[in-house]
């Protein structure tokens, strides 16, 4: 696993910390042994499919689940012995939650900074969510990515040092999840920290400062996007046309070729070609060979999941997160 960074002043740490719940079976183990720290400043991402323990974790960090073993620091509190501390600092958007149907979206924003202190101005986070054309709609006649857009406002609205979002950008197509991502970025540029939830390779690739790749309750790898690609899935994957019956034993047999598949289709044949040596590989497409339609794809975090875990990542989302335990309920809400 890569370095984590330093861990006196982490934003978000987790050591060892693991979650068991009784099953007919035995235990059922949603978290075995996972250690984490986040940076104050970053975007740090989970990523994995359903059942990998995301939402487990973030329960814990938010003291809604109590950990069975393990240390759970969140901005320097105990999340379960020091929760009313939290609320003041922390804000979580969860996956679902429940808010006033009836009321506008304006007029929900301006009741959940009535809450606080210091709030941020409702006009100000329905313009950063991109609902300034919803602003008298009622919540209830709001589409699907717009109700996600407005319960991360509501989570913004506090001015959170910490801003947790469980899969914010489900549901939403792809000019409101850019409108989400921006307000991400805000948030961290005026000095915040994000833990985000994701099981959007996409998301986790463009938006995250550094990701943990969670499987089965533990982290299979941690570090930077780019990092944990060039790491553990370093060869590029190249797609291109030769004539039908092209000789490609000089291909297969060139430096830094894994894997070389063709289909013949007509008088052509479609290949794809793994390699970590890709310019290598382009001189004999382009001399020899006379391949056509050329196209190199990158590897990426998908890439990276299969080779850590032996399976891709929609296969390995079979599971589900564990029934809800007691106080485990109030993620229906948004805690700040």
């Amino acid at each position: 696993m890569a370095e984590q960074g330093p861990r006196h002043d982490a934003a978000i740490l987790l050591e060892n910390v693991t979650k068991r719940y009784p099953g007919p079976d035995g235990d059922i183990v949603a978290l075995a042994g996972i250690d984490l720290s986040v940076r104050p400043g970053e975007i740090f991402g989970l990523l994995g499919p359903n059942g990998a323990g995301k939402t487990t974790t973030i329960e814990t960090l938010v003291g809604l689940r109590r950990p069975t073993g393990g240390t759970v620091r969140v901005l320097g509190y105990d999340p379960v012995a020091q929760r009313d501390e939290i609320r003041k600092y922390v804000a979580i958007q969860p996956q679902h939650a429940a808010v006033f149907e009836q009321q506008t979206v304006a007029e929900l924003l301006r009741v959940w900074a009535s809450l606080y202190p210091d709030p941020e101005s409702p006009d100000t986070i329905i313009a950063r969510m991109g609902l300034s054309a919803s602003r008298d709609v009622r919540v209830s006649k709001l589409s699907g990515g717009q109700r996600q857009r407005l319960l991360v406002g509501t989570a913004l609205i506090s001015r959170p040092r910490l801003l947790v979002l469980d899969e914010p950008s489900t549901g939403m197509d792809p000019n409101a999840r850019q409108e989400l991502w921006d307000a991400v970025r805000t948030h961290r540029g005026a000095g915040g920290t994000v833990l985000l939830s994701t099981h959007s390779m996409e998301e986790a690739e463009v938006l995250c400062d550094r990701v943990a790749v969670l499987h089965k309750g533990r982290v299979a790898a941690c570090g930077t996007p780019q990092d944990l690609i060039n790491t553990h899935a370093p060869e590029r994957e190249v797609h291109f046309t030769v004539p039908a019956g092209t000789d490609l034993a000089r291909l297969r047999a060139a430096p830094g070729v894994s894997h070389v598949h063709s289909r013949d289709s007509g008088g052509d044949s479609q290949v794809i070609m793994r390699t970590s040596d890709s310019d290598a590989a382009f001189a004999l497409l382009a001399g020899p060979l006379g391949a056509r339609r050329i196209q190199i794809k990158e590897a990426g975090l998908e890439a990276v999941f299969r080779l850590l875990t032996g399976v891709s990542f929609h296969e390995a989302g079979d599971g589900a997160e564990p029934p809800a335990e007691h106080g485990a309920a109030e993620t229906k809400g948004v805690m700040a």
